[in-house]
């Protein structure tokens, strides 16, 4: 130990040092700005000096090393790291976050909510499901090409200060949506036996979902990827029994086609749904694919990730919407559904009259699906908390994921009682952000960068070279008041959105992409005449 002043430092021996894979603990130590240097001793032998503060640190990484768990946080990835070459682990990592009861209960609202049949709700499901995956693929492959993270590849696309306010509704938006999800599967755990008087607790559910996310996220990129390149067989065995037992039953019709003005606002408005939810994954993208090596065929990880995207979303959907049509036609199910929504009509087709005690073995294996749902939402978080401020990336990735689990937790099992509509409400808003994003961030690639030789993976935190943000955050601005205007929801209708049809139409995406994309490109070009980056 070494005292000088008031503070204390500790030196190492620098060839006693040995890199541990993945940990980066080199990095995490520049991010928490502690004071480091080297020193010689009289026999002229080098050491590194370093501030207590840091010591604590690496000691607080070398623990979660220990455990086999990713310590590796918002700093870019090297070549040297970047071990995982499986197109496989790539595309599957989506199959099964999106073969799950969310997406199910999603294609439902097509004939439930928005009185479309079941032809129409088909073409508005693959529609804007294939408009809003291809950006979720086409950022996936900005990971493995620059090894960045999402949140930190959007300091060069939409500038360093807004690259902080999308950061910051990444963080509101992952524990947001991990919250809805949670509640519904609660909601399914809690209709299993209910006949019997011993019914899982809705707090226990919502425990049980966390808990199973946590033991995935807790551990990383590697273990997150073996999780979900597996966990889709279940819960798509799960939907073949369902698709069997609709069959059987003779409900499902497939409805009358109808058309007009309330008819194309019902389009629009089912179809801002799908797209959001499609392209949702949007701004978690390359922090799935960044330990791939930029060696890695590009046109194959785009392909891949369409693949692995569009299979799981038209299939569920379109399962959902099926089994939605089924329920509109028996009083029975559709009571099931006016209860508890779309877990209701699970629980319909699966028990009653139907498999019982096998039925109910698949509401909990459905319920479970959650968990592959949420455990991009719950990985993601850690990084986008880090990535929203320097001081933030000193705690650890593990600490931000379980911070963002046990956030989860504590809301889930409220909102689920007292306000899970409100809950519901809420996330359809902060969906529409995605728009804007995608707007602002092609313009950035394709107009101004034109190809990744033009990012300097060095600059990755420097405030002096990264794009201020000037015209992507008057961008964002100008992006919600078009959202505002368009967007058609039971809380609020915009004065344009109320113009289409009886009930109006949601064009919230549209409006605000398009606004985000005419102010980006007249003020990006001043940006760079001005200020030079």
């Amino acid at each position: 130990m070494l005292e000088e002043g008031n503070n204390v430092y500790e030196i190492q021996d620098l060839e006693k040092r040995s890199p541990v894979i993945g940990s980066s603990l080199e990095n995490e130590k520049k991010v928490a700005a502690s004071e480091t240097f080297t020193a010689t001793s009289e026999d002229d032998q080098q050491y590194i000096v370093e501030s207590s503060e840091a010591t604590k640190l690496s000691w607080f990484h070398k623990f979660f090393a220990s455990l086999n768990a990713e310590t590796k946080g918002v700093e870019p990835v090297t070549e040297d790291e970047k071990t995982d070459d499986s197109i496989l682990n790539a595309a599957s990592m989506w199959f099964s976050a999106n073969m799950v009861i969310a997406s199910y209960a999603l294609g439902a609202l097509g004939p439930m909510v928005f009185g479309l049949n079941f032809g129409q709700s088909v073409l508005v499901i693959i529609f804007f499901n294939i408009m809003g995956l291809i950006f979720v693929a086409f950022f996936s492959v900005f990971g493995a090409e620059l090894g960045l993270r999402q949140m930190i590849l959007s300091r060069y696309l939409v500038g360093n200060v807004t690259a902080r306010i999308f950061s910051l509704i990444n963080v509101i938006a992952c524990v947001g949506w991990g919250i809805v999800n949670t509640s519904v599967s609660a909601q399914l755990l809690n209709m299993v036996n209910e006949g019997s008087g011993h019914v899982c607790p809705i707090w226990a559910g919502c425990l049980i979902i966390i808990g199973g996310t946590v033991l995935v996220t807790f551990f990383g990129y590697s273990v997150i990827h073996a999780y979900e390149k597996w966990s889709w067989v279940p819960n798509f065995a799960v939907f073949l029994v369902i698709i069997a037992q609709l069959s059987r039953s003779g409900k499902f019709k497939g409805g009358e086609w109808v058309g007009g003005a309330t008819t194309a606002g019902s389009v629009l408005s089912f179809g801002s749904s799908i797209f959001g939810f499609a392209a949702g994954w949007t701004t978690y993208a390359a922090d799935y694919t960044v330990y791939m090596p930029k060696s890695t065929n590009k046109y194959k990880i785009f392909f891949s990730l369409v693949a692995g995207l569009a299979f799981p979303l038209f299939f569920t959907m379109i399962l959902g919407a099926a089994s939605a049509m089924a329920a509109l036609n028996d009083p029975t199910w559709k009571a099931y559904y006016d209860k508890n929504a779309m877990g209701g009509v699970i629980y319909a087709i699966l028990v009653p009259n139907s498999l019982n005690g096998f039925g109910q073995f698949c509401c909990v294996l459905l319920a479970l699906s959650t968990i592959a749902n949420n455990i991009p939402n719950m990985y993601t978080v850690a990084l986008s908390a880090q990535a929203l401020w320097a001081p933030l990336a000193k705690i650890p990735r593990v600490v931000w994921t379980m911070a963002g689990n046990a956030a989860t937790l504590g809301i889930s099992i409220p909102a689920t009682y007292y306000f899970d509509g409100f809950m519901e409400n809420f996330m359809d808003s902060i969906g529409y952000y995605l728009a804007i994003y995608i707007a602002i961030s092609c313009s950035e690639h394709f107009f101004y960068r034109r190809s990744f030789s033009a990012y300097n993976i060095d600059d990755w935190d420097n405030w002096e070279h990264l794009p201020i943000g000037i015209a992507g955050t008057a961008a964002l601005i100008v992006g919600a008041f078009g959202v505002a205007l368009g967007m058609c929801q039971t809380y609020w209708v915009g004065e344009i959105g109320r113009l289409i049809g009886k009930y109006g139409g949601d064009i919230g995406f549209e409006l605000g992409a398009s606004w985000a994309f005419i102010i980006y490109n007249i003020l990006r070009p001043l940006e760079l005449k001005y200020f030079g980056r």
